[in-house]
């Protein structure tokens, strides 16, 4: 089957979209910019229980900016810049278009891709996106899972919102105020996720991951209590893994096996201007998150429900991977992972 040549929105609808979601994204952390601060001046609540803001904090929140931010985003920049240039070809104009905000003069992915291979320009979006995100994630959570197994703590499922409310604040204001940004600075920030393939609704795919992201954290402080008074805390961390490491997984290995092997054939919707994914990269998203889940299980010495627990999972991250609006499937993932583990914890205890 030919695959259709990339088709997008007219220019006028699709700033409109980009603008809808600057707003949302800037209202939203403006709330949660109050909320944190009236939260920090009363000294605590249910979702803050214990944060102080000292010259440790505030170091340690500028220095996360600077390493993972601007030298690890120039790293990844300068790794995609190369690819566009010596791998898909880009000339200097087009990869100057590439990293700007595209959305300060016209920029029409379906030209680009009747000049330049539009697989290589996938796996090159892939490569910027994911190898700067599977490193941070990787670390992160393998951190987390280790801290959740030896502290076994009540709130196992959103104390690490408390530990980098700051960090997240701090960043979300710096991507809102580059959002239209077309210099190093817009480029280091948004340059290596942002797809070239989403054309001018790239940035607003960024903001409204990560603005849907900090919103899941909230979720899951009151279902993280309700997983804590279900489970014992001996399982506390196979079920952290389930709800964080499946969905990662899934959502990592739909995105690198579907642009190396897949063919962009499944029309879905979406925040960009070419919203397609491939069977290869729902056949990868299974597998992947089900191989973790099931080395959760075979790792911690569970019983036969939690195989079947890791195949209810491993099926919802596929599903929700595919299914739900591009842009919104982290959210979608990670809340449901939430509650498939509370309602299994409901019937085995």
């Amino acid at each position: 089957m030919a695959v259709a040549p990339a088709r997008s929105a007219s220019p006028d609808s699709r700033l409109d979209t980009a603008a809808r979601i600057f707003r949302g994204a800037l209202v939203f952390n403006a709330a949660l910019t109050v909320f944190w601060f009236v939260t920090f001046l009363a000294g605590g609540s249910f979702f803050f229980s214990d944060y102080t803001v000292n010259a440790a904090t505030l170091g340690r929140v500028l220095v996360g900016v600077l390493i993972f931010n601007v030298i690890w985003g120039g790293i990844w920049w300068a790794i995609k810049a190369a690819l566009l240039r010596w791998f898909v070809g880009f000339s200097r104009e087009d990869r100057r278009d590439a990293f700007s905000s595209r959305m300060d003069r016209p920029y029409d992915v379906a030209a680009l891709v009747q000049r330049y291979s539009e697989r290589r320009i996938r796996i090159t979006d892939m490569i910027g996106r994911r190898g700067r995100f599977i490193t941070l994630a990787t670390a992160g959570f393998y951190y987390l899972y280790v801290q959740v197994e030896q502290n076994q703590t009540p709130t196992f499922a959103s104390a690490f919102f408390q530990d980098n409310l700051l960090d997240g604040l701090v960043a979300s204001w710096i991507f809102l105020g580059l959002f239209y940004a077309s210099g190093f600075a817009g480029a280091f920030f948004y340059g290596p996720q942002s797809r070239i393939m989403d054309g001018v609704l790239a940035r607003a795919n960024c903001l409204l991951i990560s603005t849907l992201w900090a919103a899941f954290k909230f979720v899951m402080v009151p279902i993280g209590a309700q997983l804590a008074a279900v489970f014992p805390k001996h399982e506390f961390a196979p079920v952290f893994a389930l709800i964080w490491g499946s969905y990662v997984a899934a959502d990592a290995c739909a995105e690198v096996f579907g642009a190396l092997f897949g063919r962009q054939q499944i029309r879905v919707w979406g925040i960009g201007d070419v919203n397609r994914k491939s069977i290869t990269g729902v056949v990868a998203a299974f597998l992947g998150s089900l191989a973790l889940c099931v080395a959760v299980v075979v790792a911690h010495g569970l019983g036969t429900p939690w195989l079947f627990l890791a195949v209810v999972i491993a099926t919802s991250n596929t599903l929700l991977e595919l299914y739900s609006p591009r842009g919104t499937d982290d959210f979608t993932m990670a809340t449901a992972n939430a509650l498939i583990c509370l309602a299994f914890g409901a019937w085995l205890y």
